[in-house]
């Protein structure tokens, strides 16, 4: 009687075991969605979700969850790492939303979070829509071949990508690459709030941008980075073969933090008000063949530094003297 006994508490604490280790086999590191899908189906290939916000908790850390067609998936919030891909075969994927976030990115202090062939919407005119990417936490943040649009009000007033890690000692990094991001942030002209990028840590780390191909137009403002936020680190920032036009500006660059940003091969045009700004004592700026052409004024050093390699074309703007050289070009 003894030995059953014991034979039968080691089978329940066998079960007990198994009970805890089922949930974590249950996750798949790749799992599926369709517009013709379910929520309630476990994600694979032939029984595919309906949502990413479905599939996310059928998906293991540093999984991907793969669009099978071109079909709304919903909002999401990320927790830990992961890669959304929504363009190889199936098409762009979209997310709409009204009032909201599209994509909130708040993971662990490793986690990378990659976002592949999306259409994120904040909807139409007067939904109010926050940001089509908020980024709060995580080590990397990267874009591919997305199009984001129509974030246009709320609190921050509407932006396509905000960019705001608390960070620590760390170093986090946003990339994006072959993005088209338009139609953000609310009001025009000297009043426009919001912007298509928006850059602001906060904490001591160091934050690294790249863009690279990123179309970046008719906005509120076009790409801002600010220091302000941060007790230390730095932020450096590349940005090449990319286009900021037809915003109030095109590139803002302040704080007394240590902000550096080097732009390669870019088009610079037809924003309303200055094609670059650097407005913070830690702001530097440096610019090599790229074309700024159709601005209000062309650039505007209110403080910090913004110097010409010499080899640019600025011409046709309101301005076309660069601070920090005698040359125009």
């Amino acid at each position: 009687m003894l030995k059953f006994t014991k034979l039968s508490g080691m089978f329940a604490a066998t079960l007990v075991a198994l009970m805890w280790i089922a949930p974590a086999q249950a996750q798949a590191t790749r799992t599926w969605i369709s517009g013709v899908g379910d929520d309630a189906n476990p994600c694979s290939r032939t029984a595919p979700c309906r949502t990413f916000a479905g599939a996310i908790s059928k998906t293991a850390g540093g999984g991907a969850i793969d669009c099978l067609d071109p079909a709304g998936v919903g909002a999401l919030t990320v927790t830990k790492a992961i890669t959304l891909e929504c363009s190889e075969g199936a098409g762009e994927a979209g997310i709409l939303v009204a009032g909201t976030n599209g994509v909130t990115v708040n993971a662990g202090a490793n986690d990378v979070v990659i976002l592949t062939g999306l259409q994120i919407d904040g909807g139409p005119i007067g939904s109010n829509s926050l940001a089509g990417v908020r980024f709060i936490a995580g080590r990397v943040l990267e874009i591919q071949n997305c199009q984001i649009r129509n974030f246009t009000g709320g609190s921050p007033n509407g932006y396509g990508v905000s960019f705001v890690p608390a960070t620590g000692a760390t170093t986090q990094q946003l990339i994006i690459t072959d993005t088209t991001i338009t139609t953000n942030g609310s009001g025009t002209g000297a009043t426009g709030t919001g912007a298509a990028i928006n850059v602001a840590p906060t904490g001591s780390g160091t934050v690294n941008v790249t863009l690279d191909r990123v179309e970046v137009v008719n906005n509120a403002q076009g790409v801002t980075i600010n220091s302000t936020g941060m007790s230390g680190g730095a932020v450096t920032a590349t940005i090449s073969d990319s286009t900021l036009a037809s915003s109030q500006t095109g590139l803002t660059v302040a704080g007394t933090t240590p902000v550096t940003a080097m732009l390669i091969r870019d088009r610079i045009s037809n924003n309303a008000g200055f094609g670059i700004i650097t407005a913070g004592s830690g702001s530097s700026v440096k610019v090599g063949y790229s074309t700024i052409t159709g601005n209000g004024t062309s650039l505007i050093q209110a403080a910090g530094s913004l110097l010409s390699y010499g080899n640019n074309q600025i011409d046709g703007n309101g301005t076309n003297t660069l601070p920090g050289t005698t040359a125009t070009h």
